[in-house]
């Protein structure tokens, strides 16, 4: 699953969408500060395999991890540990529309392009923060009543010659002209009648395009990921991740082997597996990388009863990047029953191992153990633990499979496990500086309850547009001793062992940029931005933004001026359900900041965090209409409003809105989608019943606050 903070009831989220109409524009955004000739871009950089995967070109920053490697290190050096204390504002950019930032910019040629709230990308004067051009594919008007999955942000966008490709919410993969944001190609990557969606950004190699998707959660998904031609948008190859049904042949004989690990029906739950981030493409091996996704539903004991491994969940599988033929992988979770998803970024490195040269790539996926993998092969090199890990005691080198702990499968129908659906770490980018050999990891430490009360698994079952993974699960405090639920480790992948750590408040905190400068670079979901020297995670720097910050920084240069940028916005996860308590939706400003070492821009300073007041009003509460209303609440509108109604800044507290006062008025909003354009999607389906029990459940809530979750549901 993408990212999820907790689930009460097996809840999931609304939103999800599609759109067509490029609007080319500088509307609802506003630059201040900056300098330097601005105006059209001229797109006469070439962007190609030989420019993406040239790790010692310092100015731009043309992939999602800056090149092929994915190691988001930047040889950029005149910001330093030295000089890193001058670094000021040299430009920001206010954006009233967005709410949830969390994409990686792509910066070209003095040319920086975002993709922001609603699948909207902007590409800006990358000295002076200039609107060059604007492009709104208008989900909303399509698929209003799709949005109901992933919420409304994207992780980022892609360049290619002179394209610029987004994947949008609703299941398309748009091409845009890099030099005035005009629509070139469109394609839907996803049947619109399934519950599919995409926050990932797009993989580009070799003149193709690739995208997966996400819907583990909210339907039988059978995940699989896409190529398409750059030029045209014509599907150049599809690899599915899990086998359909035996009954219509194999796709492949890659499929074929993975169906031997399967049990039961399980084509009719879907298997799930759907890669929605974490592609790696290696010029040097000519291979791609796929992180694979965790099972539909997540209890093997449904989708699976007899177990096995359930080939090619929660694995890396490298495949022919010219038609998608299996070549080989590593599953670091067989038969997952825990949401231990594999879709974390995938880093390229040699390493000297044992006094052997090695192509390894590492990843540090959601169950807690950091793998170094010999990419040639996929041969296990070294796993460890890289966060507290009860589910299993060590990963057995002879055969590289986790040794399992007694019952942590919530055999008896509960347990608590470490990590769990949050991850160890998430999709939040981790950081390589091949001069100091360390790995930067955003990680997180919670205990999760997984619980069964309630699920009936004889008659389960797939939902559709409704989250239902056939178990609940919550959040129960940290995993450690010391109460640390999140912190920014540095980490060495050859020793395997922890070099420094920052513990950090909270635990939903954002990925990392580091330099040939010394620096590692890193916000907080506290608002703050930081700089560390990369050595030792001495405090080299930092400023206070004022907003939650889910976005991780790049660096790039302009006319020998070394630029760190990023989008503040708080968002993803842990900004739906709880999180950072104050960033309440709509009170700060959104924004796009640049920083130099002669920046010298003032930023008005943001408003206070809020936490909602729950509105007392005369209502009242019909109990006997709780059952119904909680129910649909925590499985349609909890994970985005919040579950128990505790919304954590990405949409509303309804506890505090005069709207659901008003029946004639609530009922519009989720039947009608009146407010569709701001991410609200549009619920068609819901009967009058469910809606009044909505309201109920909400008004109730405010009498009983912290009284969510299922058990009040019912």
């Amino acid at each position: 699953m993408p990212s999820l903070l907790s689930s009460a009831g097996g809840s999931r989220c609304p939103w999800l969408l599609l759109g067509l109409v490029p609007l080319v524009a500088a509307c609802d955004a506003e630059t201040r500060g900056g300098g330097g000739d601005t105006g059209s871009i001229d797109a006469g950089v070439y962007i190609d395999d030989v420019a993406l995967g040239n790790d010692a070109e310092s100015e731009d920053w043309l992939a999602y991890g800056r090149t092929y490697s994915e190691q988001r290190f930047s040889p950029l050096d005149q910001v330093n540990t030295e000089t890193v204390m001058d670094l000021g504002v040299a430009w920001y950019m206010d954006l009233p529309a967005d709410r949830g930032l969390v994409s990686t910019p792509l910066v070209a040629d003095g040319i920086l392009y975002f993709i922001g709230s609603m699948n909207r990308v902007r590409a800006v004067d990358a000295a002076s923060g200039e609107m060059l051009w604007e492009y709104d594919p208008r989900v909303w008007e399509v698929a209003a009543d799709r949005m109901r999955a992933g919420w409304e942000h994207n992780r980022g966008i892609a360049l290619w010659g002179d394209k610029v490709y987004l994947a949008t919410w609703d299941g398309r993969l748009q091409a845009l002209d890099r030099e005035n944001g005009e629509l070139v190609w469109s394609t839907m990557t996803v049947d619109p009648d399934l519950p599919l969606y995409i926050t990932g950004a797009p993989k580009v190699f070799k003149g193709k395009v690739l995208i997966g998707n996400g819907g583990t959660e909210i339907h039988a998904a059978r995940g699989y990921v896409t190529a398409y031609d750059a030029e045209t948008g014509e599907e150049d190859w599809r690899f599915w991740i899990v086998p359909g049904n035996p009954a219509d042949g194999f796709e492949n004989e890659a499929m074929a082997m993975a169906a031997e690990t399967w049990t039961g029906e399980w084509w009719e739950f879907g298997g799930g597996g759907n890669a929605w981030h974490g592609f790696t493409y290696d010029p040097e091996l000519d291979q791609l990388y796929i992180g694979t996704g965790n099972g539909s539903p997540w209890d093997q004991k449904v989708r699976s009863p007899d177990g096995g491994d359930n080939l090619f969940l929660t694995s890396i599988v490298a495949l022919d990047p010219d038609d998608g033929e299996y070549l080989w992988h590593y599953q670091n979770t067989p038969g997952e029953t825990w949401d231990f998803n594999a879709n974390m970024d995938i880093v390229l490195a040699d390493l000297e191992i044992e006094g052997e040269a090695r192509k390894v790539l590492m990843q540090a996926p959601k169950n807690g153990f950091f793998y170094v993998i010999d990419r040639t092969d996929g041969s296990l090199i070294s796993a460890e633990p890289y966060s507290p890990v009860t589910w299993a005691t060590h990963v057995d080198m002879a055969t590289g499979r986790p040794v399992e702990v007694p019952d942590a499968r919530y055999e008896d129908g509960h347990q608590i496990v470490s990590p769990g659906p949050a991850g160890a770490h998430n999709w939040h980018a981790m950081s390589y500086n091949p001069e100091t050999g360390l790995v930067y990891i955003p990680t997180i430490h919670v205990n999760t309850e997984f619980s069964q009360e309630g699920v009936d698994l004889e008659a389960w079952e797939s939902p559709f547009w409704r989250g239902d993974m056939a178990v609940s699960w919550a959040i129960v405090g940290s995993s450690r001793e010391d109460g640390v639920t999140g912190a920014l480790q540095a980490w060495d992948p050859v020793r395997q062992e922890r070099v420094w750590e920052i513990p950090l408040d909270g635990f939903w905190n954002p990925g990392t940029l580091t330099t040939a400068g010394g620096l590692v670079f890193q916000g907080r979901a506290d608002g703050t931005l930081w700089a560390y020297d990369a050595a030792t995670g001495e405090t080299a720097w930092t400023m206070d933004l004022g907003l939650g910050i889910s976005a991780p920084p790049v660096t790039y240069s302009v006319d020998g001026t070394q630029y760190v940028a990023l989008l503040v916005g708080w968002g993803g996860g842990g900004a739906s359900g709880g999180g950072e308590g104050g960033w309440s939706y709509g009170q700060q400003m959104r924004r796009l900041v640049a920083f130099s070492l002669d920046g010298s821009v003032d930023m008005p300073p943001q408003p206070p965090r809020v936490v909602p007041e729950p509105l007392k009003a005369d209502f009242a509460v019909d109990e006997s209409r709780l059952a119904l209303g909680g129910d649909t609440y925590e499985r349609t509108c909890g994970v985005c409003h919040g579950g128990g109604g505790d919304a954590g800044g990405m949409a509303p507290d309804l506890r505090a809105s005069p709207v659901v006062l008003d029946a004639e008025q609530f009922t519009d909003i989720l039947r009608n989608g009146s407010r569709a354009p701001l991410g609200m999607p549009r619920f068609q389906g819901l009967g009058d019943e469910e809606i009044e029990g909505i309201r109920h459940y909400i008004r109730w809530l405010v009498e009983n606050p912290g009284g969510g979750g299922s058990a009040a549901a019912g």
